[in-house]
């Protein structure tokens, strides 16, 4: 008889685990879910240490600080436009860090766009990994409330009557998808390159642009199952996502990833597309 009993409680308290587990995972941001991929040794893996890189700028970018409301000042790299204009480019970081390939990513985009201000944020409040394990460290320690804060500082910079395109890679995909959902009326277009998107339809309802979603059918993270829940979620929250995928692995587009992870066929066409994206919603 105490043998029964004893099953029962323990049945009980594994149903009772299970349960508060399904509804932790069910009610789990989208940068919560992204950032427990860092504890895994396989996503590691995936983001070998980048090979070193120093930009120097050939169009006079700059560091900037800027006020965030939560009292705080954040950091950002900017690109002015030679013609004054409304047109902006936010761009988010991987997990890496506001480091000189995000400039130099930053200051191709300013190039090839035209009439636009660029301003990578920093949302890692200074901190840069040049390894994974600190990468695993600072994405794991980023809170949605601090990166919300950062990209509502931003706007205030850029003034009210600015058209905002969000881009980002890997974390700064995800990211890229928080800041639109932000920025509000002044969203203009979104671009995510494979970084988790939000799942909320009540939150994707107040999304005011159209969004080009870039992923790699080999990424064994933002994968076909990620990207066709996404799709059918915009389509119940009324709004339009392009996708776009590769043959190619997780972190395909970073060109300071070793040979074999970057794909240089796949982020031309994925470039390409991006510029286009963009051209259309930013005149």
């Amino acid at each position: 008889m105490k043998r029964v009993k004893l099953l029962f409680v323990l049945m009980s308290w594994a149903a009772m685990s299970y349960a508060q587990t399904d509804v932790a995972v069910c009610h789990t941001s989208a940068t919560e879910k992204f950032a427990m991929f860092a504890s895994n040794k396989a996503f590691n893996r995936e983001h070998p240490n980048p090979r070193a890189y120093v930009h120097v700028s050939q169009v006079g970018g700059k560091m900037i600080k800027f006020k965030t409301p939560d009292g705080k000042e954040a950091n950002g790299y900017l690109l002015e436009a030679k013609k004054k204009t409304d047109n902006w480019i936010f761009v988010f970081q991987e997990w890496w860090g506001l480091n000189d390939n995000i400039k130099r990513e930053s200051e191709n985009l300013y190039t090839d766009l035209g009439n636009v201000n660029v301003v990578a944020l920093d949302m890692y409040d200074g901190n840069v990994a040049s390894d994974p394990k600190d990468a695993q460290k600072y994405m794991q320690e980023f809170k949605q409330e601090r990166g919300d804060n950062i990209v509502k500082g931003a706007l205030t910079y850029v003034g009210k009557n600015a058209r905002v395109g969000t881009i980002g890679w890997c974390f700064g995909g995800g990211q890229s998808m928080q800041a639109a959902l932000t920025a509000g009326k002044q969203a203009a277009a979104c671009v995510i390159y494979y970084g988790m998107p939000e799942d909320k339809v009540d939150r994707l309802k107040t999304l005011n642009c159209d969004i080009l979603d870039i992923y790699g059918t080999k990424d064994k993270w933002i994968n076909a199952d990620v990207t066709k829940k996404f799709e059918e979620n915009m389509s119940a929250a009324g709004k339009k996502v392009t996708v776009k995928s590769y043959n190619a692995d997780h972190g395909f587009a970073n060109p300071s990833n070793p040979m074999g992870h970057f794909n240089e066929a796949a982020t031309k066409d994925a470039y390409t597309n991006t510029v286009a994206f963009f051209k259309a919603r930013l005149k």
